[in-house]
Formats: structure tokens, sequence, C-alpha cells
């Protein structure tokens, strides 16, 4: 009988300590007086039995009975399992098996292929879920590159052709010969084939039953009710633990933060050797008039982590004083202004009924404007309009350039895009300056870590990326 433990590498007095005891020895024939010798071999520690053995197997005593022990305690272990938490021991009738656990070398994989690829000044590869009209992606693009560090999409998952589109036209900075387009539910994407591991992962996981909206019109009692949003959490998750990336960024909603969803994420991600950090940004805090606030998590790798500090990301725009700035010149008899009766009746009726729903009837001396969602097209009663300047009963939408305006996004996202397209691909996006900031820091804290890792190990890292390089 075979006999698989996942054990801790432990410590006693300052040196590494390996601890087998009890009935899973025994079964094999490691019996109390019985003797073994040790064999370092690629990586692992062998114990094999042999009756001139150097060592014996010890014992010790629970209700009478004696119980084997197998006690390792050698200045050498430290060096065999650097860095090592989690140990894997295979316990056969022959040998004994102790190695790293298969998730540190994943750990050590995932970093020092990003080592690599940034000490070779190569694209860091990035897995972008849900990934829209990729204004997300070409944030997080922008940050790294002023941070010095290149990037390119590797895998991009998004269910809409037209926004995938799009994002191929209008970011071509984004994307290479290699990369690899997914028009696809996420749930639909094969993940038993081959997949190359990618650096980054970067996922806005759909959030409309997390948020109190979406929540409403749904009738919700949790975010994971959702029909076809609810479970995407697990399909994210899913690819995070394929691509085995060095940094994981997922924006969303703030109420996404106390869901079970977000709960399963901080422990999985935790579980698989990732330290998450959060944050709820604003988008005035970071010089964009919209008013949008989005919860931003950050995993980083085991390996790597010390040096980003998701608290200290300052903005790096000072926000525009009022509307007036982005505003278009839309003429007083234009058509885009109307009256919008059933959207004032339906105020009086959330006002009768107490939902405290009110319309935004914003000027140009407004300051900032609430949140544009996806369906902004559609003129829902509590989105921003502008009041016209002498007409009190007439309001209009915001333009899509004042759209994009709003949120500090490159209008070239959207170009040739219909108006309610284009308001799709900016209302469920980001605010752009946000992510930037986000990004660059990330992007300074990854070379910080890099020069640590080399300077720890230099050769690992050049001989991975050389024994790659010959392979491709």
């Amino acid at each position: 009988m075979t006999t698989i433990i996942n054990t801790k590498l432990a410590e006693n007095r300052g040196k590494s300590r390996i601890w087998l005891e009890g009935g899973k020895l025994s079964r094999q024939g490691y019996e109390p007086g019985k003797t073994y010798d040790l064999q370092v071999t690629e990586g692992r520690l062998v114990i094999k039995p042999n009756d001139r053995g150097i060592y014996t197997v010890s014992r010790k005593t629970r209700n009478g009975k004696l119980i084997p022990v197998i006690d390792i305690c050698r200045d050498d272990l430290a060096e065999l399992f650097d860095g090592v938490k989690m140990l894997r021991v295979l316990v056969t009738q022959g040998k004994i098996v102790i190695e790293a656990h298969h998730q540190h070398k994943l750990i050590k994989e995932r970093v020092e292929r990003l080592v690599s690829r940034l000490v070779n000044n190569e694209p860091l590869r990035v897995c972008s879920l849900f990934h829209g009209g990729g204004v997300l992606d070409k944030a997080i693009h922008t940050g790294l590159e002023a941070a010095g560090v290149e990037s390119k999409i590797g895998v991009a998952v998004e269910l809409e052709s037209a926004y995938l589109e799009s994002s191929l036209e209008n970011n071509p900075e984004l994307w290479d010969e290699k990369s690899v387009v997914i028009e696809s539910p996420i749930q639909s994407v094969d993940l038993s084939r081959k997949t190359p591991g990618m650096d980054i992962v970067v996922a806005g996981i759909p959030c409309t039953g997390a948020s109190k909206a979406g929540r409403s019109k749904n009738k919700l009692a949790h975010a994971e009710e959702h029909e076809a949003a609810g479970a995407m959490f697990f399909n994210f998750l899913s690819f995070v633990e394929k691509v085995n990336p060095a940094v994981v960024i997922i924006e969303n909603v703030p109420e996404y933060s106390n869901t079970a969803s977000m709960a399963v994420i901080r422990s999985v991600l935790g579980s698989l050797g990732y330290n998450l950090q959060e944050r709820i940004l604003d988008g005035n805090e970071f010089g964009a008039l919209e008013r949008r606030q989005r919860l931003c998590a950050i995993g980083i790798s085991e390996g790597l982590e010390g040096h980003f500090d998701i608290e200290a990301v300052m903005p790096y725009l000072k926000k525009p004083e009022t509307l007036a700035e982005i505003m278009d010149e839309i003429p007083m008899n234009s058509d885009r202004w109307r009256s919008f009766d059933y959207l004032n009746e339906k105020e009086i009726r959330d006002k009768a009924a107490g939902k405290g729903f009110a319309r935004q009837l914003l000027t140009p001396n407004d300051p900032c404007c609430g949140t544009i969602g996806r369906h902004y097209a559609k003129c829902r009663s509590t989105e921003p309009f502008f009041l016209h300047p002498q007409n009190p009963e007439l309001s209009r939408l915001f333009s899509v350039a004042e759209h994009a305006k709003v949120k500090g996004i490159p209008e070239q996202v959207v170009d040739g895009l219909s108006d309610t397209i284009a308001h799709q691909v900016l209302g469920q996006a980001i605010v752009y300056p946000v992510f930037v900031a986000v990004a660059k820091a990330l992007g300074i804290s990854l070379r910080k870590a890099m020069n640590n890792v080399v300077s720890i190990n230099p050769a690992v890292v050049m001989a991975k990326h050389h024994n790659a390089a010959l392979a491709a």
C-alpha cells in the first residue's frame, strides 16, 4: 500500500526538519530499530532501507504501543528545499521519496518565467478574461509601459464579437502574432488542452449579480444567484490555475468585496501562493470626472511579494474643474435635446414609493458626474444627462466622446462603433487613469522583484530562459 503525505517543512533550532511517524511507516516495513540510508538525487531526498544503513528508525511510545519515527534534521535540507514550505512524501515498501510539493514547483516556474522575460526585455504575456473592448487591458498595458515593462495579450476571452473586433482594430499595441483570440462564453473554453503559461491574468469579472442595481433588478438574495454571471468566479479561478500567472488583477464593483465569490477567490488564491491586496479606488481621486468607485484586487505570487503596496498607489492626473472642459458643442436646436417626460414621471413615482431614485440633470458647472453604465444608450432614469442651457424641460445624453472623456479613456478605443455599442464598451469599462496608475506601480514593483530574484540566483533564471528558447 502506497501512502502520499503533503506536509510542511518544519524547523528545529534553526535547522530544517522532516518528521515522519506512525502506521504509514510500519505498514511499509520501516519499524523501530531498522536502518536506512539517505540519498539526494534530482532535487529529491530518498530514504532507502539498508541493513547496514547509517541512520536508524527511532521510536516513541503512544498508549503502550511502539511508534516508528523518522526524524531528519540536517543543514543541507535548507539548501535542498530552499524556499519550500510544503513537501510531498511518497512512502512505499522499497523507498521513501521526499520532494517539493507541486505547488512550490508552480510558484517557482511562474516567478522564473516572469523574471526571465523581464531580464531579456521580452513582453509579459497577459491572459485577458471578459476582455470587452479592451479598455482595462489598454490601461494595464499603458501603465506597465510607463514603468518600462512591455506586455502583449497571450490569450483573450470575450463573448461579444463586436467588442473583440473593436479591440483588435483600435488597440493594436495589445496584440501580436502570438496572441490567441477566443470568442466564446468563458465556461465553454476547453481548458483540458495544453496552454502556455501566462505572466498576468486580467479579469473584470461580470458584476451583474453583485451591483446594487443588478441585485435589485433581478431580485437576488446574493450575487451568486445570477443566472449568467453568478458562477463566473469559478471559471476565472480555473483559468488562473491553468495558466499559472505570476500576477492576478481583478476589477469589480465595491459590493463584490462582500460576496461569497470574493471570499472563495481570496481563499483559493491564497492556497495557490498569491498574496492578495485590495483597495476601493475612486475615479475623481485619480483625475477623472466620473465619480465611479471600483474594487481593485492585485494578487502577487510568492517570490515576488514585498515590493507592491496598493495603498501607496497615487494619482498622476488632476481632475478637471468642471464638466465644461469635456463638453461637445451641441446646437441649442439639436434633436439630441429631448423632454424625456417618461423619466420625469418615473422620478415622481419612485419618490412617492420611497425608492430615493432621482435623475442626474447636470450643467457645465458641475464638478463631476455619477457612474455611466453599459446600457446608457437606453436613457435610464438615474444616469447623467446634460440639462439644456436655456430650456429646463429638455436634456440630453452625454455623447460618446464625452462619455470617454469623463472616464479618461482614449477616444480611439471606440472608433468606428455605433453609439449604442460604443456606450456599451465604455459603460462596462473602468476609469482609465485609475488602472494606469495601478499598473505603473505594479510594473515598478516587478522590476524591483526581478532584481532581487536575479541577485539571489541569476544562473537559474538565465538557464531556464535559454532552455526554453532552444525548445521553441
